[in-house]
């Protein structure tokens, strides 16, 4: 079988909570965050994925990211990875959607980007670096990051262009599977929230 990349979502912070842009900033993770990242681990350390002998793991280098790792129990084979971190906002870190709105009205991320920050040619690039790796395993992966960097992985994986993200919605503390079908790039899972039932409200795991 070709390989997998496996993508888990850092656990719920502050600023997730309120729909802040988190890029670079790092904020901690909430009592929640911390505790939905240790019901991923269990999740992962039952079958059908057993703990994932062999996998090899990364993790953003940002805080929120390295302690979801580490509570769901992989911090200490795990190695960060600059290519995982979230998207530099610039002028729009700690911004709302609607905060951006009032002074952008029409604004999406996807297709306008965002001023003195990372540009969509470079977030796509960085997604690519990240899709190139794990197709060159010959085991599947696992890496715990960010929510635009994920999503923009999961368009990368499947060929589609960076604005396609913008259809592939992300809960923290959700674990998605990118593998194939057929031979083509493909999604298995994804915004799986199974392991936090007893916390998500029904339209949350719907998502």
């Amino acid at each position: 079988m070709p390989a997998r990349i496996l993508l888990a979502r850092h656990g719920q912070t502050e600023w997730s909570l309120s729909g802040k842009h988190t890029g670079r900033t790092d904020v901690p993770l909430l009592e929640e965050g911390r505790r939905g990242a240790e019901r991923l681990g269990e999740r992962l350390h039952r079958a059908p994925y057993d703990g994932l002998a062999g996998v090899e793991i990364r993790t953003s280098p940002l805080a929120r990211a390295r302690e979801t790792c580490e509570l769901a129990g992989f911090g200490d084979r795990a190695r960060t990875w600059d290519a995982l971190l979230e998207w530099d906002y610039g002028a729009y870190e700690g911004m709302t959607p609607a905060d951006i709105q009032a002074v952008r009205p029409g604004w999406l991320i996807w297709r306008d980007g965002v001023p003195g920050g990372e540009s969509l040619a470079e977030i796509t690039a960085r997604a690519d670096e990240v899709v190139s790796w794990a197709r060159s395993e010959d085991r599947d992966v696992l890496v715990f990051a960010h929510g635009h960097i994920l999503r923009s992985i999961g368009a990368r994986w499947l060929g589609l262009p960076i604005d396609f993200a913008a259809r592939i919605r992300l809960n923290p503390t959700s674990l998605s599977v990118l593998g194939w079908a057929y031979g083509e790039p493909a999604i298995e899972s994804w915004n799986d929230l199974g392991h936090l039932a007893q916390d998500v409200p029904d339209v949350a795991r719907r998502a």
